[in-house]
């Protein structure tokens, strides 16, 4: 009875959702929205990638600074750092592969590296990479660095795989949803590590994102719908926002119902 209070304490105290199915569809959703969105900034609105960079960097700032803060979790403050750092990670692996001329696979390599750098001294400090009890300050900034960098991984995994296998969007998009039904399989039927099984499949989700989005707004001749980066950020947006309120109420009903039955 004890550890179950405990555990019941720490799940409130928890600044992050719980990982449910609905977690990883508003993520997919949140990844391919920082592909087009990140691309209607140094693209549409020709900024470059650099400005963008920099614009995009401000507003993960902001907001996760905001999420630091905060005594608990709010699911919409939440989901506007992820679509933040899904953003500016398109623009910052764009920089990389194009203005820097690191290319896909030498940047893909960097990042990794940056990303198992950052998950080592995590557990390091902290004895664990586990995402299910981010209830202070120092776990809370392991978490948004490893996940900054892994979404700029994802973009630049989606870029290479699409751009240099001749799979195009379509094909790069049905092997990274293949990818994520083997970890699904992996978490339901096998004793391999869910941590693990997490960060791997939260890196596969944004190049998944990433190939999604390009798809929506390349143009015809090149594999795309051609629908425009803006009006599918819009329209990708509205969707998350539905899905969080939508969530959200279910989590507020399945309290309610849990305070009222103690």
């Amino acid at each position: 009875m004890q550890n179950h209070g405990h555990s019941s304490r720490a799940d409130v105290l928890s600044k992050v959702p719980q990982v449910t199915f609905a977690f990883w569809v508003i993520k997919i959703c949140a990844t391919t929205l920082g592909e087009t969105g990140g691309d209607a900034l140094s693209m549409t609105l020709k900024l470059g990638y650099a400005v963008s960079t920099a614009i995009l960097f401000g507003l993960f700032l902001v907001t996760v600074a905001a999420q630091v803060r905060t005594k608990s979790y709010h699911p919409f403050l939440y989901w506007a750092v992820i679509v933040a750092t899904t953003t500016v990670g398109t623009t910052m692996s764009d920089y990389l592969t194009r203005t820097g001329g690191l290319g896909y696979l030498k940047s893909s390599l960097l990042l990794f590296a940056i990303l198992l750098g950052i998950l080592a001294l995590w557990y390091f400090v902290l004895g664990s990479v586990s995402v299910n009890r981010i209830t202070n300050r120092k776990a809370e900034t392991f978490y948004w660095t490893a996940i900054l960098f892994s979404n700029t991984l994802g973009t630049a995994l989606g870029d290479c795989l699409a751009d240099t296998s001749g799979l195009g969007y379509e094909g790069s998009a049905l092997v990274f949803a293949g990818a994520l039904g083997l970890i699904a399989a992996a978490y339901l039927w096998t004793d391999i590590s869910h941590t693990a099984l997490f960060w791997t499949a939260f890196i596969l989700t944004r190049p998944l994102g990433a190939t999604v989005g390009d798809l929506l707004t390349k143009p015809v001749a090149k594999g795309g719908l051609n629908l425009g980066r803006i009006t599918s950020s819009l329209i990708i947006a509205a969707f998350i926002i539905g899905a969080i309120l939508l969530t959200s109420q279910k989590a507020g009903s399945h309290s309610g119902s849990r305070d009222n039955g103690s």
